[in-house]
């Protein structure tokens, strides 16, 4: 790599495919040979573009800071509504809790992409709309057809977000995985923010312990609350702004947990075998299998989504491969699970919310894995696998509305 670059150094094609090939090579080698190279132009271009970095956090424009502010305050005062209107906590937190957040980040990105008046329109009619709904389904704690659009209400809110942070580049594929590559940023960026609020909130407390002030029960209620409600706001807003802070972070955790995933996928499996369970009769393990299953896809396209523009190697395809192939029998395995528990038991609205998910799920990994395999044998490019990621973003969108807003319609909210 040293030599090609130095023999073409003054040939900004080849080097622009030398740097494509081994981004991490380059970059070495580079930094190694420009001592001797400081008088070529176009070796200081390459020393900035491949060494520049932002020496401060860049914090927005004093508008937009408290545009932040005001918005995390607000989404402390939702969380805190059944405090101050007399609403049953588990009624409130468990048909509201999506809308603590996820409306403030849509209007943020609406705001942000500077939306069509009819797009924020239909967003805004979207939020408005599930609101009603789900506060208005009856009260009923043995309802699974409740419970069900309970669960499903934050990923329907989640497409709403989706919308507005594509803008008017909806139908732009690399755009929706740019999305998802922000979901994993700011899940990043969140956790170390809530990570470090409870180590300061834990020193907090104890301090004013020392003094015999017991101030737990008002810190939970209040800044806990609030600081849970903000964060990923915050988040939202340090990514965006400082995409440098953890673009390079995401990738690494992608490329580290997906082998780790591998294996614990093909051990828990061995697992299964040996002990014997049963996900055809043990309800309670199917749930569980199922819980598995969309956590194993949810790093899979995290894995392609964050690793997305970079030249990955044969070893990092073939990972993700093995762990789609072994996704695919996972999904098999719940699907004939659930097809059984039908022919015998009949169709509720649980067993038809999990069967059309996992056919979604089958479909889309049997597409995603041919594709990997294509590119292991040199047929295809990554971004193929990716593009299919994205294509089939608005089918789950479409699912997710059925079972929200149609499923209690159809089966009288039972």
């Amino acid at each position: 790599m040293k030599n090609n670059i130095h023999l073409n150094i003054d040939n900004p094609q080849e080097l622009e495919k030398l740097y494509r090939t081994d981004k991490s090579s380059f970059k070495r080698e580079f930094n190694l040979l420009y001592p001797d190279l400081k008088e070529n132009k176009l070796a200081d271009f390459w020393n900035e573009r491949l060494n520049y970095e932002s020496p401060d956090i860049y914090w927005g424009s004093r508008g937009e800071l408290a545009f932040v502010i005001i918005a995390s305050l607000f989404a402390g005062l939702i969380a805190k509504i059944p405090a101050y209107m007399q609403v049953d906590e588990i009624f409130f937190y468990t048909r509201n809790a999506g809308f603590v957040i996820f409306p403030i980040l849509t209007f943020y990105f609406a705001w942000k992409n500077k939306l069509s008046a009819n797009k924020i329109l239909i967003a805004a009619a979207a939020i408005l709309i599930s609101v009603i709904f789900i506060n208005m389904l009856p009260l009923n704690e043995k309802s699974d057809t409740l419970r069900l659009s309970c669960i499903h209400l934050p990923l329907f809110l989640w497409c709403v977000l989706g919308f507005a942070f594509t803008g008017s580049r909806l139908n732009n594929y690399k755009e929706r995985i740019e999305y998802l590559r922000y979901n994993g940023d700011v899940i990043v960026i969140t956790a170390i923010i809530l990570i470090a609020g409870a180590l300061l909130s834990g020193l907090t407390i104890g301090l004013f312990s020392l003094i015999s002030m017991e101030i737990f029960e008002f810190y939970r209620q209040y800044i806990g609350i609030l600081g849970l409600a903000a964060s990923p706001i915050i988040g939202t807003y340090i990514v965006q702004k400082n995409p440098q802070l953890v673009n390079k972070v995401s990738p690494v955790i992608a490329k580290i947990f997906s082998p780790l995933v591998l294996i614990t996928l093909i051990v828990y499996l061995a697992a299964i075998i040996v002990t014997g369970k049963d996900p055809y009769n043990d309800r309670q393990f199917l749930l569980t299998f199922n819980g598995l299953l969309i956590l194993v896809m949810a790093i899979i396209v995290f894995s392609l989504a964050e690793t997305s523009g970079s030249k990955r190697n044969r070893t990092e395809i073939s990972i993700l491969f093995f762990l789609t192939m072994l996704t695919i029998i996972v999904n098999g395995i719940a699907l004939s699970a659930i097809v059984f528990r039908i022919s015998e038991w009949g169709i509720t609205p649980n067993r038809l919310a999990v069967l059309g998910g996992n056919i979604l799920i089958l479909i889309n990994l049997l597409m995603v894995s041919y594709k990997l395999l294509m590119t292991l044998l040199n047929k295809s490019e990554p971004e193929e696998a990716e593009k299919l990621i994205s294509i089939f973003l608005p089918v789950y969108g479409l699912w997710t509305v059925i079972v929200v807003f149609i499923f209690p319609l159809i089966f009288s909210f039972r």
